[in-house]
C-alpha cells in the first residue's frame, strides 16, 4: 500500500484521478478532502499511453481506465467516463460524446455534429440526459462502481459561459428555463451526474477507508 502521513500522523492514502483535467481533479480532490487521502492527476506520472476504451457502456469504459492506470502508476486509481445521451439520435453521442466529431474534436466541433444532426432529424430540440459512471480500483484490484444521471432536454440555442462539453444546449430539468452552463458551480454538483456519482462514491471509499 503506497500511503503517506498528514499532519495529525493519519495514514494517506494515494489515489490517482486518471485524468489530466486540471477541473476535474480539483472537483474529487474537494469531494475526499475529508477522507486519508492523497488525490493527484495523471500529470504527476509524465507521460503515459491512453487506456483503450473499447467498452459499451459508460461503466465498462470507467472500469477500463481505473484498472489500465492502476497498472500504470502502481497507486489505487479512480476513473470516470460520462457523456450526452439524446432520446431523438437513439441515444447518441453517448460513450462517444468526448469525440462526436472525430478523434481530434474538441467542445465547439462536437457542439456542430450535435447541432447538425438534430437539424437532419428535424427537430430543434430533444429529451437527453447526462449519464456518468465512476470506477475505483484499489492497489489490491478490488473495484467499486458508482453511476449517476441528470435529466433534462438539449435545444439548438445556447446559452452560458460556465461549464464545458454540450453544457450550453443542455436546459437541466431541475432548473427548466437554464442550461447546465448557467449555473453556479455549487448549483450544478447538487444536480449533475458527475455530482451524483461522486458523492455516492464517496460513501463507498468513506466504508472502505474506515
Amino acid at each position: 500500500m503506497k500511503r503517506l502521513e498528514n499532519w495529525r500522523g493519519e495514514k494517506m492514502k494515494k489515489i490517482v484521478i486518471a485524468t489530466k483535467n486540471k477541473g476535474k481533479v480539483r472537483e474529487m480532490r474537494e469531494a475526499l478532502s475529508h477522507l486519508p487521502v492523497e488525490v493527484v492527476s495523471l500529470a504527476e506520472f509524465g507521460a503515459l499511453p491512453d487506456a483503450v476504451e473499447d467498452g459499451k457502456t459508460f461503466a465498462e469504459n470507467a472500469r477500463i481506465k481505473a484498472s489500465f492506470y492502476r497498472g500504470k502508476t502502481g497507486c489505487a486509481c479512480l476513473a470516470d467516463d460520462s457523456g450526452l445521451e439524446v432520446e431523438v439520435l437513439g441515444g447518441k453521442p453517448g460513450i462517444f460524446s468526448a469525440r462526436f466529431a472525430g478523434f481530434h474534436a474538441d467542445d465547439a466541433t462536437n457542439n456542430e455534429k450535435l447541432m447538425e444532426e438534430l437539424r437532419k432529424a428535424g427537430v430543434e430540440s430533444s429529451p437527453a440526459d447526462y449519464r456518468c459512471a465512476l470506477a475505483f480500483v484499489d492497489e489490491d484490484g478490488t473495484n467499486l462502481l458508482t453511476e449517476g444521471r441528470c435529466d433534462g432536454t438539449v435545444r439548438m440555442v445556447p446559452r452560458g459561459e460556465n461549464g464545458f462539453g454540450y453544457d450550453p444546449y443542455f436546459y437541466t430539468e431541475a432548473y427548466p428555463d437554464r442550461t447546465m452552463a448557467e449555473l453556479s458551480l455549487e448549483e450544478k454538483d447538487a444536480i449533475s451526474h458527475r455530482g451524483r456519482a461522486l458523492r455516492a462514491m464517496v460513501k463507498e471509499l468513506e466504508e472502505r477507508l474506515r
